[in-house]
């Protein structure tokens, strides 16, 4: 199926600055998810501390919405392009991190959940987006963001958790489309990586 991509995201110019590495993620992994109910275009909230096994979170500042334009200089800003790239990436990838463990996925970002609707709507997407419109993860985490449109959104980092446990951060994502994909790369590589449980001795 042909990825549905916003008119306002498409086409993207030639060239489009990529983001650096500003650390802006290095104090992340370990930490803990916090104590708080964010609204989701799946009609619940959801608190990321009480969720179970693996959560992949993949944070970023806006998508693109047909016949709205996006913020002055856009496309000058590094790493503010590709929202809906990288959303599809994740919706096409879905099931294949279901296959390799992934209990829960979200996409999140500033927007109202009203906004992110229309996007999860139009973009066909599995799985929930989350708000933060009023910034309480962002300040939890002190995850890095950046001003546009007279707006703060964040910049774009992907987040994997095991129970409310922060195990690994993508920062900075510099190809969104392929993100889903190093997501499940890293995937692979941890289950690999990690021994096999003895097997429990048998009952008398």
């Amino acid at each position: 199926m042909k990825n549905p991509q916003s008119p306002a995201e498409q086409p993207a110019p030639a060239i489009t600055p990529a983001p650096a590495d500003d650390g802006g993620g290095r104090h992340l992994p370990g930490m803990r998810l916090p104590e708080l109910a964010l609204a989701s275009t799946g009609g619940k909230y959801v608190n990321l501390a009480r969720l179970r096994g693996l959560t992949v979170i993949y944070v970023y500042p806006m998508t693109g919405r047909p016949g709205t334009p996006l913020p002055q200089d856009w496309d000058s800003i590094p790493g503010a392009r590709g929202c809906t790239p990288q959303s599809c990436a994740f919706r096409d990838h879905f099931a294949g991190l279901q296959a390799l463990g992934v209990a829960q996925l979200f996409g999140l970002s500033v927007q109202d959940t009203a906004y992110q609707r229309e996007a999860a709507e139009r973009l066909h997407l599995p799985f929930p987006l989350l708000s933060d419109k009023d910034l309480a993860l962002t300040r939890a985490l002190s995850l890095p963001v950046f001003a546009a449109g007279g707006q703060t959104l964040l910049r774009r980092l992907t987040l994997i958790a095991r129970d409310d446990r922060i195990e690994q951060v993508f920062y900075p994502v510099c190809l969104p489309d392929q993100n889903a994909a190093e997501v499940m790369q890293w995937l692979q590589h941890r289950a690999c990586a990690t021994p096999p449980q003895p097997a429990s001795a048998p009952l008398a």
